[in-house]
């Protein structure tokens, strides 16, 4: 099926197979390779991506559906000039990986925990990031990047 989509910002459009999962499609005929592989069964969170804004396990999502939507991926997540995004910064500051096989997913449902105004407490933040996990046990790294965040951007807001 011929479908078009935005990817980081650029369009694409591509002939796909119906049962091609939005990450095969990400990884291998975009060889966006950010987006990792774990489970492929949606239940660790490292094919997190935004489609629409809003936060996705790509194993589980079938390419196809995608026609029309904006995807955002772990490697549309920094400015252009290279500078980190201030949650990939704090994930470096608050030593929030080990192996970081992870670590993209982690970024993308922390910008969507951040977008969703779930970011008041360490508790509310555990409990919306639950989805993702981390081999290496890098939780308490992962909740203190994502408090940084929120925190100065209340601090800016005031």
């Amino acid at each position: 099926m011929e479908t078009a989509f935005t990817v980081n910002g650029e369009e694409v459009c591509l002939a796909l197979d119906p049962r091609e999962s939005l990450l095969d499609v990400l990884r291998e005929r975009l060889v966006l390779t950010g987006t990792k592989k774990g489970c492929d069964q949606g239940q660790c969170g490292a094919c997190t991506v935004h489609i629409d804004g809003r936060r996705v396990v790509s194993c589980l999502t079938p390419a196809v559906q995608v026609a029309g939507q904006d995807v955002t991926t772990i490697e549309g997540v920094a400015a252009p000039d290279g500078t980190l995004h201030p949650l990939q910064q704090a994930f470096v500051d608050c030593d929030a990986l080990q192996c970081g096989y992870c670590t993209p997913g982690q970024v993308m449902s922390g910008l969507a925990c951040l977008a969703e105004g779930h970011a008041e407490t360490d508790g509310a933040i555990r409990e919306y990031m639950s989805g993702n996990l981390c081999r290496c046990g890098a939780y308490v790294g992962i909740t203190a990047a994502i408090r940084q965040v929120a925190d100065q951007a209340a601090q800016s807001e005031v």
